[in-house]
């Protein structure tokens, strides 16, 4: 009997996530995308590994320091885990370099220069001179370090200077001191349209400016990194918004994890440094560029240059919705599923603007995990419960990096008038969630919206996400429970047509397995995520691969599940899709249930199975249900944003021999717009004919 807790069979979650990052780092290095492009994957892949850094070797760095030695199904350490993390990231540093002044390189002609204080001329030396007077002295913090003046403490993601410095009158006399840069200031100084100068390479030719009497000797950039995960002890706290405030000041004081340093940082800077820090050796890295990928944003935002940028797609409405003159009407008579950033995101607005409107109207209540900074959501919200709706919102305040946003939002909502649920204890609330409570021919009418990804305007233009939209009775009932649960007092939770975690998605899900498993070599399993991680949902995948099941799994991101083992999982493929757009949405298909489609906030990760509130919706309507197998089937043919999984936990980018490419995010582009012209030109049997055929792909 084969052993399928054998470590051997699983991918440890921290290498695989390293390997997603550099998939997003492949995609900066692809030679036949525009170079803005390449370079905001060069900007993205720098802002996932600030995070990973701040959680998750933060993370394993306290496994070590508490002594736990097992902590995942591959039973590598966290002190191994950190070891492998470490040897990774030093050796991709190097290529990270090279694509970096690669891709700089070759903007020059395009007229974007990345340039050096050194490397410019004398009027141009004269502009920045004065730009550092007017705009960069008077808010710079230069630190002396001595006896008496002390290490100063450095926020996470703090940037700036390290000097050495000898006294003007001897020179005998060396000091060491900081200048911090604050994050007010931008990165890059544009000179002129298209010429970019690191800040730094500008406050190092004025630290006799900062530290009159003194002459620098040598400097070197730095940006430390510090442990942000918050914790939160609710059981010690009544007021959970004052104990999350103070959460988001202790970030900024968390564990120094990583020390970067510039070009310029010798062993004596370093040693200097880290004698007040105590950063490990090996989470010092040293750069040959300059610090900070992420502040890449700020070149490739430059609108001046967007033409070598992809090409923008503008977000359709599609029928029913492309002139419906009352959702609420349009809702009665069908289901509506929208596959975003293909079909607009309007509609959800509309939505809920028009509920905030509508006298009929008695009740909106609603989830919100990330929903941005100028959120039209939340002010409709706030509009409706001024107006004297009911208006129950979940805001949830531990969503990581989004807790501040959502604080202030929170407590707007609350002044407007809205009953504010701050979270669950214990658990997160991720589940994506409106129900609207109307007034109609004296009766009572529900109306839901179910997604799979948050309600923020400006993230659904990038990332891929499912919108269902009904009026079912079935549906709206259970969502009342839902928010009843969410509201009140339940020790059952449990949901009769949607399914909900901690309790209900997981027991579902691997009963549709095990459902499959059953049915042999005719069984059919298709799963779209972001992430795959739990070990029981991974065996029970293992077992129905042993029985002949097909199983096609689309995991954006980490991936514990090993395919292509003989006599385990031989029957598995695992791609991940990268490109245009960030895949988001968490979308199943399995060939033998009755309902066959399923879509959820949650992956099939144990935090989202067992310690979040999450949803699944079985989808029932016959076109939506066609549409989201067809959009699965597209993504499996993918053969130009894929690369596959292979058995010992690397990646391999799927080649297409040309006869026959499949581009989906181009693909679902361009279908969007034929039915969008179809619409223009009043075409009602071309608009029916494309909606009822995405794509068809014969199984492989």
């Amino acid at each position: 009997m084969l052993n399928l807790k054998n470590p051997d069979l699983y991918n440890n979650r921290e290498l695989s996530w390293l390997q997603f990052n550099t998939r997003v780092l492949k995609q900066a290095q692809d030679e036949s995308l525009p170079l803005l492009e390449r370079l905001k994957f060069l900007a993205i892949y720098g802002t996932n590994l600030d995070e990973f850094y701040m959680i998750r070797v933060a993370g394993l760095k306290k496994l070590f320091t508490a002594g736990i030695i097992v902590s995942s199904a591959d039973k590598l350490t966290p002190l191994q885990q950190l070891r492998e993390i470490r040897k990774y990231l030093h050796q991709e540093q190097q290529v990270v370099e090279h694509c970096l002044n690669g891709i700089l390189k070759k903007l020059e002609p395009e007229g974007i220069r990345v340039k050096y204080y050194d490397e410019l001329n004398q009027n141009e030396k004269h502009k920045l001179n004065r730009y550092f007077n007017e705009n960069i002295y008077p808010v710079i913090i230069p630190i002396a370090v001595d006896a008496t003046h002390p290490f100063p403490h450095l926020n996470n993601l703090s940037f700036g200077l390290i000097v050495k410095l000898s006294d003007s009158d001897n020179s005998s006399i060396e000091r060491f001191g900081i200048v911090r840069v604050p994050r007010v200031l931008e990165r890059f100084i544009e000179l002129d349209n298209g010429t970019y100068i690191p800040i730094g390479s500008v406050v190092a030719q004025h630290i006799g400016d900062l530290f009159p009497g003194y002459t620098l000797i040598k400097y070197a950039a730095f940006r430390v990194t510090r442990n942000a995960d918050i914790e939160i002890e609710e059981e010690e706290a009544d007021d959970f918004l004052e104990i999350l405030e103070e959460g988001l000041k202790l970030r900024r004081k968390g564990a120094m994890v990583r020390l970067e340093v510039g070009i310029n940082g010798d062993d004596e800077i370093v040693s200097f440094f880290n004698r007040h820090t105590n950063v490990y050796q090996d989470d010092i890295y040293k750069f040959h560029t300059f610090l900070n990928l992420s502040s890449l944003w700020q070149i490739v935002s430059n609108k001046n240059f967007a033409h070598l940028l992809a090409a923008p797609y503008k977000p359709k409405t599609l029928p029913p919705l492309e002139n419906s003159e009352n959702i609420f009407t349009t809702l009665e008579k069908q289901d509506i599923l929208l596959y975003h950033p293909y079909e607009s995101f309007d509609p959800i607005i509309q939505l809920i603007q028009t509920a905030a409107k509508d006298p009929d109207v008695v009740s909106i209540k609603m989830t919100l995990y990330r929903s941005g900074t100028d959120s039209p959501i939340v002010k409709a919200l706030m509009n409706a419960s001024e107006s004297g709706k009911q208006v129950t919102v979940m805001v949830e305040l531990k969503a990581r990096f989004d807790e501040e946003n959502n604080l202030i939002w929170a407590k707007a909502l609350e002044k407007a008038g809205a009953h504010v649920i701050y979270g669950i204890k214990g658990f997160k609330v991720h589940a994506k969630a409106t129900l609207i409570t109307r007034r109609k021919n004296g009766k009572l009418k529900q109306y839901a919206h179910l997604g799979t990804g948050n309600y923020n305007p400006a993230t659904s233009k990038i990332y891929t996400d499912m919108s269902y939209l009904t009026s079912k009775d079935e549906i709206t009932n259970d969502m009342t429970r839902f928010f009843h649960f969410l509201t009140g007092f339940s020790k059952k939770g449990k949901l009769n047509e949607l399914y909900m975690s901690p309790s209900q998605i997981k027991p579902k899900i691997l009963s549709l397995i095990q459902n499959e498993t059953r049915k042999g070599s005719n069984g059919q399993i298709i799963a779209k995520l972001n992430s795959l991680v739990d070990d029981d949902v991974i065996r029970a995948l293992y077992k129905a691969s042993q029985a002949g099941v097909k199983v096609d799994l689309i995991v954006r991101g980490v991936c514990c599940l090993k395919p292509n083992i003989a006599g385990v999982s031989e029957n598995i493929r695992v791609i991940s899709i990268l490109g245009k757009y960030l895949e988001h949405s968490r979308t199943f298909y399995f060939k033998n249930d009755e309902t066959k489609v399923y879509i959820s906030s949650a992956d099939w990760m144990p935090r989202n199975l067992m310690r979040r509130i999450e949803l699944l919706t079985a989808i029932k309507d016959d076109k939506a249900k066609d549409k989201i197998i067809q959009i699965l089937k597209l993504q499996c043919a993918d053969n130009t944003l894929a690369h596959e999984l292979q058995s010992d936990g690397s990646y391999i980018k799927i080649k297409n021999d040309d006869s026959k490419t499949i581009n989906n995010h181009k693909h679902l582009e361009d279908y969007v717009n034929r039915v969008s012209k179809a619409i223009a030109k009043e075409s009602a049997s071309s608009v029916e004919q494309l909606a009822s055929n995405i794509f068809i792909e014969e199984e492989r």
